[in-house]
């Protein structure tokens, strides 16, 4: 299943946005546009259907409550709302799912955030709509939604357990390196790959010495001198990667994770991801730390893993990266601009102009890029 579409009204900076997504959606624009922003939609969505400490409130209060996620543009109207198209197939006429969330303060008293509409839609066909009499009868039924409830989701489980596997990655490698000095306190999610190591010590045998093969084949040709890759846990039995190098001495040691360029945690966690699962994963600027002649490859990777992986997984990135927008194998379709004004940042897809110049021979790095260059940056030069 895939999100082939979602419309947002006043999240965070966006009043309106109609955003179509492709199998892989390059979110491009300017610092502070809104990237980060539109991927936490999906992490809001994921949040909501935690099995354990998850639901509506507790996504809204982990946000600063939701004065911090209303848009500062939504003046008059405080509703949040939140629409998504679900498929198979990015080339289905129509959706097969569709869920509708809006929310808002209830306008006095304690001010509980309350549902204002809740839906959920197969195959054209509603389910349910609320609010329903009950309800009406009963308004703390809308502080939480039957997504997050198992006694009434049965019928649109198949949405919970797509929200509730959406990924979102942004390792930070010193994180993993110094985990253990750093201390036992992991954010839920684990965003930023503190607790990776653990994943895949949890992952049965059979399946981590699969993917760790194939990631291994990957860092030959992206790493170095670079042979080889193995899991293996210590005396105490807490999860290590080990890698061995060529060396002139032939029985040189392994390194541990610990070792490895900040560049390497971060492939590693990349294509680890991608073979991971087949919902969603959202990747945060996965140039950084990287080479630009690797980053100019990581839409091959992407495409290369799915061929090799029975899971199919959907991809939205974020990306300021030259080197990556040069690739000319990325589909146009899949490119999402967003432009920052004084009525909140907007989303469109790219102009017939330029498609035609993609068409033409240039890349997206030409063509789009300097598009999402600040007006005023020539100016920093002179501070």
């Amino acid at each position: 299943m895939y999100i082939t579409k979602i419309h947002l009204k006043n999240w965070k900076n966006f009043r309106q946005a109609e955003i179509p997504l492709q199998e892989y959606t390059y979110l491009l624009g300017a610092n502070a546009s809104g990237k980060s922003n539109l991927l936490d939609v999906f992490r809001f969505l994921h949040d909501i259907t935690m099995p354990q400490g998850g639901g509506l409130q507790k996504a809204i209060a982990d946000r600063g409550g939701i004065t911090k996620l209303r848009c500062l543009h939504a003046r008059r109207d405080p509703e949040v709302r939140i629409e998504v198209d679900l498929a198979d197939s990015f080339e289905a006429e129509r959706p097969e799912w569709q869920y509708k969330l809006a929310f808002k303060p209830e306008g006095k008293g304690a001010q509980r955030i309350l549902i204002v509409e809740e839906t959920v839609i197969h195959h054209g066909k509603k389910l349910f709509e609320r609010p329903t009499k009950e309800d009406r009868a009963d308004p703390l039924r809308l502080t939480q939604t039957y997504l997050e409830q198992i006694q009434t989701n049965a019928d649109f489980r198949a949405i919970a357990a797509f929200f509730s596997g959406i990924t979102y990655l942004h390792l930070v490698p010193q994180l993993l390196k110094y985990s253990d000095r750093i201390g036992g306190n992991f954010l839920e999610g684990d965003p930023f790959g503190q607790a990776f190591l653990k994943s895949l010590a949890r992952t049965t045998e059979k399946t981590r010495d699969s993917r760790l093969k194939k990631i291994e084949t990957a860092l030959a040709l992206a790493v170095p001198q670079f042979e080889a890759l193995q899991f293996e846990p210590d005396a105490m039995g807490h999860p290590h990667l080990q890698a061995r190098y060529k060396h002139y001495r032939p029985n040189a040691g392994l390194q541990r994770e610990d070792q490895f360029s900040d560049g390497t945690l971060r492939l590693i966690g990349m294509l680890w991801s991608l073979l991971e699962s087949n919902t969603m994963l959202l990747l945060e600027e996965p140039e950084l730390s990287l080479h630009a002649a690797i980053v100019a490859c990581i839409p091959e990777m992407m495409q290369r893993v799915r061929l090799k992986s029975k899971h199919r997984r959907q991809v939205v990135l974020t990306t300021h990266s030259a080197a990556l927008l040069e690739n000319k194998g990325i589909d146009g379709r899949g490119v999402i601009v967003l432009e920052p004004g004084t009525d909140g940042t907007t989303t469109r897809q790219l102009t017939h102009n330029e498609v035609s110049a993609v068409k033409s021979g240039l890349s997206l790095a030409e063509v789009v890029l300097p598009k999402t260059r600040p007006e005023k940056v020539a100016q920093l030069a002179f501070l």
